[in-house]
């Protein structure tokens, strides 16, 4: 690749790149911010130090991270199905009152309506076209319970951990899941999302970013629905 190409291949992804590398960066942050955490622990303990590998490898490190991913992902899923039958007036992140639903052939240019820019998903009618057209909200979903499932199991390995150095029980993973543990994992990261998502939707009416696609035009008025810049 030329260094032409590779900088304009650098422009035009620059914004998933720059979360992919502030994602990376923080979960390499996480693991060397969590280890010493979990060896402060180990030394109250009268335990052995882990290394960082033994520590990434962990049930400890995977339910912190995985209790994380769900709940984003629970966040997107739901906006996304959410949105195609909810609206808020005013707000850019929603579609303007009156446009609720699915849409027309001709407004999603499926069908006879088609485009030679179409994918070619959408065009071949039948199972893959209907699958295409709810990809987005299936993989968001898919993702939210592999992450939910990720998180249970490690969730239910460190708490019978816990519980064995206590001299109680372990729980199976049915007990587990309707532990009050294992709910205060997830609620308490729901509800931040659920409230960052809300603010969003309702500051956005009234408040402006100039140059943001998640805000609409600075001199757009407060009622204007579905607009971004």
């Amino acid at each position: 690749m030329s260094t032409r190409r590779f900088r304009t291949f650098l422009h035009e992804n620059s914004l998933s790149l720059a979360f992919g590398a502030l994602f990376l960066a923080a979960l390499a942050a996480q693991a060397l911010a969590g280890v010493a955490e979990y060896n402060d622990q180990q030394i109250a303990d009268g335990l052995a130090h882990v290394s960082v590998a033994e520590y990434v490898t962990s049930s400890d490190y995977a339910v912190d991270v995985a209790e994380n991913w769900q709940s984003e992902f629970l966040q997107f899923f739901l906006y996304i199905t959410a949105t195609i039958w909810l609206v808020q007036r005013g707000s850019p992140e929603s579609k303007p009152v009156g446009e609720e639903g699915r849409g027309t052939d001709e407004e999603q240019k499926v069908g006879a309506y088609a485009t030679d820019e179409t994918p070619s998903a959408a065009t071949l009618g039948g199972l893959t076209a209907r699958l295409y057209a709810r990809s987005l909200g299936l993989v968001m979903g898919t993702i939210f319970v592999a992450c939910w499932l990720t998180q249970s199991i490690a969730g239910w390995a460190t708490y019978n951990e816990e519980r064995l150095t206590q001299l109680r029980d372990p729980l199976s993973w049915p007990g587990y899941l309707a532990s009050a543990d294992f709910w205060s994992r997830s609620l308490q990261n729901w509800q931040s999302e659920f409230l960052a998502v809300g603010a969003m939707a309702v500051f956005s009416i009234y408040l402006r970013e100039r140059g943001s696609a998640e805000s609409k035009p600075t001199g757009e008025p407060d009622s204007v629905t579905g607009v971004s810049s």
